[in-house]
């Protein structure tokens, strides 16, 4: 069952990744390379070099989830601000779903 939602925190792998790595690799990937504690309950994205496939690694209580892509036509696109890492819900879902922005304006939100 997809267990995902805006509620989570999602963080980009902005390296090429070897898509032939598991749950294992991927978590070191994960504590070496974005600093993270792979366990804490955020999504980590990663691509492999021609972005035509797609990882996403998830902790759930009783363990590690992998969701996985594969394109037959065409690649992802990653948003543009990679060098933070940080993606929010409505951008995973927009590049999972193929859809690329040129131009967006976020409006001001009352947020408590």
């Amino acid at each position: 069952m997809f267990s995902l939602s805006g509620s989570h925190r999602y963080y980009l792998y902005c390296g090429a990744c070897d898509m032939r790595k598991s749950f294992d690799g991927l978590s070191g990937l994960v504590s070496r390379e974005l600093q993270r504690e792979p366990t804490n309950g955020e999504v980590f994205v990663f691509l492999n070099r021609r972005r035509t496939h797609i990882k996403l690694l998830h902790w759930e209580p009783g363990g590690f989830v992998l969701y996985y892509k594969r394109l037959e036509k065409g690649t992802f696109t990653p948003p543009p601000q990679c060098s933070t890492g940080q993606l929010s819900w409505s951008e995973l879902i927009l590049m999972i779903e193929g859809i690329q922005v040129t131009v967006s304006r976020k409006m001001a939100r009352y947020h408590r």
